[in-house]
């Protein structure tokens, strides 16, 4: 992980499926664990959800708060 990668979750959206346009920091935990069970895509957007699999399974999202505040300036 680079510290890029987390101001990309609070900025990018899932691109595809059933949450297409949803920021993925704001993908629900079910989603993101149906990905760690099926397997999560190839590429970047793969190693994205897998990270917010990560920080959202460990309950770490509160960490995102001070990237969202800033993302909106």
């Amino acid at each position: 992980m680079v510290p890029e990668d987390l101001v990309m979750l609070v900025t990018r959206a899932m691109p595809f499926g059933k949450h297409k346009g949803i920021l993925l920091a704001d993908l629900p935990g079910n989603y993101l664990n149906w990905f760690a069970r099926e397997g999560f895509p190839q590429g970047e957007i793969g190693r994205l959800l897998a990270l917010m699999h990560e920080i959202d399974h460990n309950g770490l999202s509160e960490l995102l708060i001070p990237l969202r505040q800033g993302a909106k300036r």
